[in-house]
Protein backbone atom coordinates (compact mmCIF):
# COMPACT_ATOMS: atom_id res chain seq x y z
CA UNK A 1 0.00 0.00 0.00
CA UNK A 2 1.70 3.77 -1.22
CA UNK A 3 2.29 6.10 1.86
CA UNK A 4 -0.61 8.59 2.23
CA UNK A 5 0.25 12.39 1.32
CA UNK A 6 -1.75 14.49 4.57
CA UNK A 7 -2.33 17.56 4.84
CA UNK A 8 -3.33 19.66 7.87
CA UNK A 9 -4.19 23.28 7.40
CA UNK A 10 -4.57 25.38 10.18
CA UNK A 11 -5.79 29.14 9.72
CA UNK A 12 -3.71 31.60 11.54
CA UNK A 13 -6.06 33.62 14.47
CA UNK A 14 -8.81 32.76 12.47
CA UNK A 15 -11.73 35.08 13.80
CA UNK A 16 -8.76 37.73 15.08
CA UNK A 17 -7.35 37.95 11.42
CA UNK A 18 -10.81 38.13 9.87
CA UNK A 19 -11.39 41.36 12.24
CA UNK A 20 -7.97 43.00 11.25
CA UNK A 21 -8.53 42.04 7.52
CA UNK A 22 -12.07 44.03 7.82
CA UNK A 23 -11.10 46.61 10.37
CA UNK A 24 -8.59 48.67 9.72
CA UNK A 25 -8.08 50.15 12.76
CA UNK A 26 -7.29 46.78 14.79
CA UNK A 27 -4.46 46.05 12.03
CA UNK A 28 -1.46 45.68 14.36
CA UNK A 29 -3.11 45.79 17.72
CA UNK A 30 -4.11 43.58 20.09
CA UNK A 31 -7.34 42.17 19.91
CA UNK A 32 -9.36 39.33 21.38
CA UNK A 33 -12.64 38.23 19.78
CA UNK A 34 -15.16 36.62 22.63
CA UNK A 35 -17.10 38.27 25.35
CA UNK A 36 -16.75 40.86 27.52
CA UNK A 37 -14.53 41.14 30.94
CA UNK A 38 -17.35 42.65 32.05
CA UNK A 39 -19.79 40.04 31.28
CA UNK A 40 -17.48 37.41 32.15
CA UNK A 41 -16.74 36.35 28.60
CA UNK A 42 -13.99 33.84 27.58
CA UNK A 43 -11.61 34.36 24.57
CA UNK A 44 -12.19 32.84 21.77
CA UNK A 45 -9.40 33.80 19.63
CA UNK A 46 -6.28 36.17 20.10
CA UNK A 47 -4.48 37.93 17.60
CA UNK A 48 -0.68 37.77 17.71
CA UNK A 49 -0.47 40.84 19.16
CA UNK A 50 -2.30 39.99 21.83
CA UNK A 51 -0.49 36.74 22.27
CA UNK A 52 2.62 38.46 22.78
CA UNK A 53 1.32 39.17 26.49
CA UNK A 54 0.67 35.44 27.22
CA UNK A 55 -3.18 35.74 26.53
CA UNK A 56 -4.80 32.82 24.43
CA UNK A 57 -8.51 31.12 23.45
CA UNK A 58 -10.23 30.13 26.39
CA UNK A 59 -8.76 32.40 28.90
CA UNK A 60 -10.85 34.35 30.40
CA UNK A 61 -11.74 38.22 29.56
CA UNK A 62 -10.67 39.00 32.67
CA UNK A 63 -7.75 38.05 33.04
CA UNK A 64 -6.63 38.89 29.06
CA UNK A 65 -7.58 41.98 30.20
CA UNK A 66 -5.72 42.44 33.39
CA UNK A 67 -2.49 40.66 31.34
CA UNK A 68 -3.06 43.84 28.34
CA UNK A 69 -4.98 46.63 29.76
CA UNK A 70 -5.33 48.52 25.97
CA UNK A 71 -6.80 44.94 25.00
CA UNK A 72 -9.38 45.42 22.41
CA UNK A 73 -12.22 43.42 22.66
CA UNK A 74 -14.44 42.48 19.56
CA UNK A 75 -18.01 40.69 19.17
CA UNK A 76 -17.52 37.38 17.19
CA UNK A 77 -19.49 37.89 13.36
CA UNK A 78 -20.15 33.90 12.85
CA UNK A 79 -21.50 34.33 9.88
CA UNK A 80 -19.27 36.00 8.47
CA UNK A 81 -16.14 33.26 9.60
CA UNK A 82 -18.77 30.87 8.24
CA UNK A 83 -18.69 32.84 5.04
CA UNK A 84 -15.16 32.71 4.94
CA UNK A 85 -14.31 28.66 5.88
CA UNK A 86 -16.24 28.05 2.94
CA UNK A 87 -14.31 30.04 0.85
CA UNK A 88 -11.08 27.85 2.29
CA UNK A 89 -12.72 24.93 1.62
CA UNK A 90 -13.21 26.02 -2.24
CA UNK A 91 -9.82 26.19 -2.91
CA UNK A 92 -9.18 23.03 -1.18
CA UNK A 93 -11.50 21.34 -3.52
CA UNK A 94 -9.63 22.73 -6.10
CA UNK A 95 -7.23 20.15 -5.12
CA UNK A 96 -8.83 17.15 -3.86
CA UNK A 97 -12.71 16.01 -2.49
CA UNK A 98 -11.17 13.98 0.26
CA UNK A 99 -11.11 16.81 2.69
CA UNK A 100 -12.23 16.50 6.73
CA UNK A 101 -13.31 19.17 8.13
CA UNK A 102 -12.67 19.63 12.05
CA UNK A 103 -13.62 23.23 12.70
CA UNK A 104 -14.12 26.59 10.90
CA UNK A 105 -10.59 27.20 10.94
CA UNK A 106 -8.65 24.12 10.30
CA UNK A 107 -9.11 20.36 7.83
CA UNK A 108 -7.22 17.30 6.68
CA UNK A 109 -6.86 16.72 2.86
CA UNK A 110 -5.54 13.42 1.42
CA UNK A 111 -3.77 14.52 -1.74
CA UNK A 112 -2.20 10.77 -2.71
CA UNK A 113 -3.90 11.44 -5.60
CA UNK A 114 -4.50 14.81 -6.27
CA UNK A 115 -7.19 16.06 -8.78
CA UNK A 116 -4.64 18.31 -10.84
CA UNK A 117 -1.99 15.21 -11.36
CA UNK A 118 0.46 17.34 -9.03
CA UNK A 119 1.80 14.36 -7.13
CA UNK A 120 3.47 16.86 -4.35
CA UNK A 121 1.76 17.62 -1.15
CA UNK A 122 4.28 20.25 -0.23
CA UNK A 123 3.61 21.75 -3.64
CA UNK A 124 0.15 21.55 -3.11
CA UNK A 125 -0.03 23.01 0.70
CA UNK A 126 2.16 25.91 -0.78
CA UNK A 127 -0.36 27.03 -3.38
CA UNK A 128 -3.46 26.70 -1.30
CA UNK A 129 -1.79 29.02 1.56
CA UNK A 130 -0.78 31.25 -1.60
CA UNK A 131 -4.37 31.33 -2.64
CA UNK A 132 -5.79 31.76 0.77
CA UNK A 133 -3.33 34.90 1.23
CA UNK A 134 -4.40 36.34 -2.11
CA UNK A 135 -8.15 35.73 -2.47
CA UNK A 136 -8.78 36.41 1.25
CA UNK A 137 -5.89 38.06 2.53
CA UNK A 138 -5.70 35.52 5.38
CA UNK A 139 -2.44 33.21 6.30
CA UNK A 140 -2.42 29.83 7.22
CA UNK A 141 -0.29 27.45 8.46
CA UNK A 142 0.26 23.69 6.80
CA UNK A 143 1.50 20.58 7.85
CA UNK A 144 2.29 17.63 5.29
CA UNK A 145 3.05 14.14 6.32
CA UNK A 146 2.26 10.98 6.05
CA UNK A 147 -0.31 10.40 8.31
CA UNK A 148 -3.32 12.44 10.03
CA UNK A 149 -1.57 12.98 13.42
CA UNK A 150 1.94 14.22 12.46
CA UNK A 151 0.74 16.60 9.82
CA UNK A 152 -1.37 17.96 12.58
CA UNK A 153 1.55 18.75 15.27
CA UNK A 154 3.77 19.97 11.94
CA UNK A 155 1.37 22.60 11.29
CA UNK A 156 1.69 23.78 14.73
CA UNK A 157 5.06 23.85 14.50
CA UNK A 158 6.05 27.09 12.42
CA UNK A 159 3.07 29.41 12.71
CA UNK A 160 2.64 32.66 11.68
CA UNK A 161 2.06 31.40 8.00
CA UNK A 162 4.38 28.10 8.09
CA UNK A 163 5.08 24.95 6.27
CA UNK A 164 6.48 22.05 7.78
CA UNK A 165 7.22 18.33 6.23
CA UNK A 166 7.79 15.43 8.03
CA UNK A 167 8.83 12.99 5.46
CA UNK A 168 8.61 8.96 6.40
CA UNK A 169 12.00 8.92 7.11
CA UNK A 170 12.06 11.33 9.80
CA UNK A 171 8.83 10.87 11.65
CA UNK A 172 10.26 8.86 14.34
CA UNK A 173 12.99 11.19 15.28
CA UNK A 174 10.69 13.78 15.07
CA UNK A 175 8.17 11.57 17.32
CA UNK A 176 11.18 10.50 20.02
CA UNK A 177 12.26 14.30 20.33
CA UNK A 178 9.21 15.77 20.62
CA UNK A 179 7.79 17.30 24.36
CA UNK A 180 5.12 15.13 26.12
CA UNK A 181 2.91 18.01 26.36
CA UNK A 182 3.37 18.50 22.22
CA UNK A 183 1.56 15.30 21.53
CA UNK A 184 -2.19 16.07 20.36
CA UNK A 185 -4.93 14.99 22.26
CA UNK A 186 -2.30 14.59 25.26
CA UNK A 187 -3.81 17.40 27.32
CA UNK A 188 -2.25 18.89 30.57
CA UNK A 189 -4.09 16.02 33.03
CA UNK A 190 -2.47 13.35 31.28
CA UNK A 191 1.10 15.21 30.57
CA UNK A 192 1.00 15.85 34.19
CA UNK A 193 0.73 11.81 34.83
CA UNK A 194 2.95 10.84 32.40
CA UNK A 195 5.73 13.52 33.87
CA UNK A 196 5.20 11.71 37.12
CA UNK A 197 5.75 8.43 35.59
CA UNK A 198 9.01 10.32 34.03
CA UNK A 199 7.79 10.46 30.66
CA UNK A 200 8.85 13.73 29.02
CA UNK A 201 9.11 13.09 25.85
CA UNK A 202 8.43 10.46 22.65
CA UNK A 203 11.48 8.87 23.55
CA UNK A 204 10.65 8.01 27.09
CA UNK A 205 7.20 6.65 25.82
CA UNK A 206 8.88 4.67 23.53
CA UNK A 207 10.76 2.94 26.35
CA UNK A 208 7.16 1.53 27.56
CA UNK A 209 5.56 -1.76 26.35
CA UNK A 210 1.89 -1.80 24.81
CA UNK A 211 0.83 -3.75 27.74
CA UNK A 212 2.50 -1.56 29.77
CA UNK A 213 0.74 1.83 28.47
CA UNK A 214 -2.59 -0.21 28.47
CA UNK A 215 -2.28 -0.79 31.59
CA UNK A 216 -1.65 2.62 32.90
CA UNK A 217 -3.66 5.07 30.07
CA UNK A 218 -6.38 2.26 29.32
CA UNK A 219 -7.21 2.07 25.48
CA UNK A 220 -5.55 5.48 25.10
CA UNK A 221 -2.55 3.71 25.78
CA UNK A 222 -2.71 1.24 22.02
CA UNK A 223 -2.54 4.75 20.41
CA UNK A 224 0.25 6.18 22.45
CA UNK A 225 2.21 2.84 21.51
CA UNK A 226 1.63 3.39 17.44
CA UNK A 227 1.53 6.94 17.59
CA UNK A 228 5.27 7.23 19.02
CA UNK A 229 5.92 4.90 16.08
CA UNK A 230 4.60 7.20 13.42
CA UNK A 231 1.84 4.44 13.24
CA UNK A 232 -1.53 6.40 12.47
CA UNK A 233 -3.95 4.80 9.94
CA UNK A 234 -6.88 6.66 10.51
CA UNK A 235 -8.62 7.96 6.91
CA UNK A 236 -9.43 11.40 6.78
CA UNK A 237 -12.74 11.36 6.48
CA UNK A 238 -15.05 13.15 4.17
CA UNK A 239 -17.99 12.97 6.18
CA UNK A 240 -17.47 13.31 10.45
CA UNK A 241 -20.38 11.55 12.55
CA UNK A 242 -22.12 14.40 15.02
CA UNK A 243 -21.27 13.00 18.55
CA UNK A 244 -23.39 15.55 20.40
CA UNK A 245 -25.00 18.00 20.67
CA UNK A 246 -25.26 21.06 22.92
CA UNK A 247 -25.33 25.03 24.38
CA UNK A 248 -23.72 26.75 27.69
CA UNK A 249 -24.21 29.96 28.69
CA UNK A 250 -21.66 31.85 31.48
CA UNK A 251 -23.68 34.09 33.60
CA UNK A 252 -22.79 38.22 34.15
CA UNK A 253 -23.55 37.09 38.19
CA UNK A 254 -23.12 34.02 40.03
CA UNK A 255 -26.35 32.78 40.72
CA UNK A 256 -27.42 31.00 44.04
CA UNK A 257 -30.65 30.73 43.84
CA UNK A 258 -32.38 27.42 42.54
CA UNK A 259 -35.26 29.01 40.71
CA UNK A 260 -32.83 31.36 39.09
CA UNK A 261 -30.58 28.47 38.24
CA UNK A 262 -33.50 26.25 36.99
CA UNK A 263 -34.86 29.37 34.77
CA UNK A 264 -31.55 30.06 33.02
CA UNK A 265 -31.48 25.66 32.54
CA UNK A 266 -34.88 26.62 30.84
CA UNK A 267 -33.12 28.90 28.67
CA UNK A 268 -30.49 26.62 27.55
CA UNK A 269 -32.32 23.84 26.94
CA UNK A 270 -34.73 25.58 24.56
CA UNK A 271 -31.39 26.44 22.76
CA UNK A 272 -30.50 22.43 22.59
CA UNK A 273 -33.93 21.77 21.44
CA UNK A 274 -33.43 24.25 18.41
CA UNK A 275 -30.12 22.71 17.23
CA UNK A 276 -31.68 19.41 17.71
CA UNK A 277 -34.84 19.86 15.87
CA UNK A 278 -32.39 21.86 13.03
CA UNK A 279 -30.29 18.63 12.64
CA UNK A 280 -33.42 16.24 12.92
CA UNK A 281 -31.91 13.81 15.81
CA UNK A 282 -32.65 12.56 19.06
CA UNK A 283 -30.11 11.26 21.73
CA UNK A 284 -30.49 9.01 24.87
CA UNK A 285 -28.33 10.69 26.54
CA UNK A 286 -28.40 14.27 28.52
CA UNK A 287 -25.82 15.90 30.22
CA UNK A 288 -25.90 19.04 32.89
CA UNK A 289 -22.40 20.81 33.05
CA UNK A 290 -22.07 23.15 36.64
CA UNK A 291 -19.38 25.55 36.71
CA UNK A 292 -19.00 27.43 40.03
CA UNK A 293 -17.69 30.65 40.97
CA UNK A 294 -14.27 28.96 41.93
CA UNK A 295 -13.93 27.08 38.19
CA UNK A 296 -14.46 23.90 39.91
CA UNK A 297 -16.71 21.78 37.34
CA UNK A 298 -19.02 19.00 37.90
CA UNK A 299 -21.14 17.12 35.38
CA UNK A 300 -24.67 15.23 35.62
CA UNK A 301 -26.14 12.60 32.96
CA UNK A 302 -28.78 10.33 32.47
CA UNK A 303 -28.99 7.82 29.50
CA UNK A 304 -32.55 6.45 28.82
CA UNK A 305 -33.29 3.04 27.21
CA UNK A 306 -34.88 5.24 24.08
CA UNK A 307 -34.57 8.44 22.22
CA UNK A 308 -35.59 11.67 24.58
CA UNK A 309 -38.06 13.50 22.47
CA UNK A 310 -37.81 17.34 22.54
CA UNK A 311 -40.59 18.16 24.88
CA UNK A 312 -38.93 16.03 27.85
CA UNK A 313 -35.30 17.56 27.67
CA UNK A 314 -36.17 20.69 29.99
CA UNK A 315 -37.42 17.86 32.60
CA UNK A 316 -34.43 15.63 32.47
CA UNK A 317 -31.97 18.64 32.68
CA UNK A 318 -34.03 19.82 35.33
CA UNK A 319 -34.19 16.65 37.48
CA UNK A 320 -30.29 16.70 36.93
CA UNK A 321 -29.66 19.62 37.89
CA UNK A 322 -32.08 19.44 41.49
CA UNK A 323 -29.74 15.70 42.20
CA UNK A 324 -26.38 17.65 41.62
CA UNK A 325 -24.96 18.81 44.95
CA UNK A 326 -24.97 22.71 44.71
CA UNK A 327 -26.75 24.14 47.29
CA UNK A 328 -25.41 27.10 49.12
CA UNK A 329 -22.43 26.82 46.07
CA UNK A 330 -22.15 30.22 43.59
CA UNK A 331 -23.03 29.14 40.07
CA UNK A 332 -21.09 30.60 37.37
CA UNK A 333 -21.71 28.14 34.32
CA UNK A 334 -24.37 25.94 33.18
CA UNK A 335 -24.64 23.77 30.48
CA UNK A 336 -26.88 20.95 28.57
CA UNK A 337 -25.47 18.64 26.07
CA UNK A 338 -27.10 15.54 24.26
CA UNK A 339 -25.44 12.05 22.77
CA UNK A 340 -25.74 8.97 21.41
CA UNK A 341 -27.77 10.08 19.00
CA UNK A 342 -30.52 7.62 17.15
CA UNK A 343 -32.84 8.23 14.21
CA UNK A 344 -35.71 9.63 16.06
CA UNK A 345 -38.71 7.61 16.31
CA UNK A 346 -42.03 7.34 18.73
CA UNK A 347 -41.41 9.93 21.83
CA UNK A 348 -40.19 8.39 24.43
CA UNK A 349 -41.81 7.69 27.48
CA UNK A 350 -41.85 10.35 30.41
CA UNK A 351 -40.11 8.59 33.05
CA UNK A 352 -39.33 10.12 37.08
CA UNK A 353 -34.88 10.04 36.90
CA UNK A 354 -34.70 9.84 40.61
Amino acid sequence: MPLRKIIHVDMDAFYASIEQRDNPIYRGMPIVVGGLPDQRGVVATASYEARAYGIHSAMSSRKAQNLCPQLIFVRPRFDTYKSVSNEIRAIFRRYTDIIEPLSLDEAYLDVTEDKLGMGSAIEIARQIKAAIKKELRLTASAGVSTNKFVAKIASDMNKPDGLTFIGPSKIEAFMEALPIQKFYGIGKVTAKRMNSLQIFNGADLKKLSKAHLINLFGKAGNFYYNIVRGIDERPVQTFRELKSIGAEDTFSSDLTKEEELINELKIIAKRVVKRLDVKKVLGSTITVKIKFADFKQITRNYTHTSPISLDQLESYAIDLLKAAPIEGKAVRLLGITVSNFQLPGPAANQLSLF
